[in-house]
């Protein structure tokens, strides 16, 4: 079921969209509402210098700021010169670094205040434990009030590695960042993924506490199968095959690709993921009939149309 209306009162939409040809415009079953995001926003200068570029000159709509990754203030600093550009919170709980200092969460982070590469450990720990839950809870909001201070209006949010699939990550997430604005989450469910049919009755829990939360979502997301590997021929048989309602793509453009944006991506193409962002025919593919291009801003307005 799709997620609710989220109230927009202070939420403007501010994406480009490609406007539906009136021959189009009567074939409700069949629009869709197309977000192409770029993750990991703030993790490196070049994955910045290529969400600018997959703006400005391709087809990129929004991306996911990680609020304590070592380029954020060059991130900011773009975001703030790209109005259109829709930039969400990339929670990250795992593989990155914490805002808070290893004193406030000794039960989160490492000596080097990043967090436990071990989720599965994290995730029993944040469940069981009153005390690190608290301590995520600290975390979670100060990742918040980190985007709240960069000036940018927050647009949607994920997690990185989709660790806001946990139960008590989504419940603080949406209670906390509610208070700070939050009008949309990603819903990690990919049509056809072996994870997503064992993940089904909790993707459709989780579809429910967001509508029931009054935030927006998407229908279904592509880019989990294939992280690291969304290239042009692989996004332009995602877009081919586009189904119905709100659909958001994701990919990890970058100038440079593998270990040197991080050590954990090794064997990513991020750069071929930029050229899929600027190809012309991928352009052409989201301007058949049918298609909008937009953000999470959007989905309100759009299924109210339908």
């Amino acid at each position: 079921m799709p997620c609710g209306r989220a109230s927009t009162s202070a939420w403007r939409p501010r994406s480009r969209t490609i406007e539906l040809p009136a021959a189009s415009a009567g074939h409700s079953g069949r629009r869709r509402l197309c977000i192409i995001t770029a993750d990991d926003f703030g993790l490196h200068p070049a994955v910045n210098a290529a969400v600018d570029e997959a703006h400005r000159s391709g087809v990129l709509t929004a991306t996911s700021l990680m609020v304590a990754g070592p380029a954020v203030a060059d991130a900011a600093r773009r975001a703030r010169a790209l109005p259109s550009l829709r930039v969400g919170l990339h929670l990250t709980l795992a593989d990155g670094a914490a805002v808070l200092p290893r004193s406030q969460i000794p039960d989160l982070v490492d000596a080097d205040n990043r967090f436990h590469d071990n989720m599965v450990g994290a995730g029993w720990r944040f469940f069981a434990l009153p005390r690190v839950r608290a301590q995520l809870a600290a975390e979670i909001r100060a990742q918040f009030a980190a985007f709240g201070r960069l000036g940018l209006p927050l647009d949607h949010l994920d997690a990185h590695k989709h660790f806001h699939l946990h139960p008590t990550v989504l419940s603080l997430a949406l209670h906390i960042g509610r208070e700070f604005g939050l009008r949309a989450v990603r819903i990690p469910a990919e049509p056809h993924l072996a994870t997503s049919r064992l993940l089904a009755p909790w993707l459709a829990l989780m579809r429910t506490r967001v509508r029931r939360a009054g935030m927006a979502c998407n229908d279904q997301l592509f880019g989990v199968g294939h992280s690291g590997a969304m290239d042009e021929a692989r996004l332009l048989r995602i877009l081919r095959d586009l189904p119905p309602g709100v659909t958001e793509v994701y990919l990890h453009p970058a100038t440079e690709s593998g270990a040197a944006i991080a050590p954990s991506m090794h064997g990513y193409r991020h750069r071929d993921e930029l050229g899929a962002l600027l190809s012309p025919a991928v352009r052409e593919a989201l301007a058949a009939p049918g298609i909008q291009l937009g953000s999470y801003a959007d989905v309100t307005a759009f299924r109210a149309r339908l």
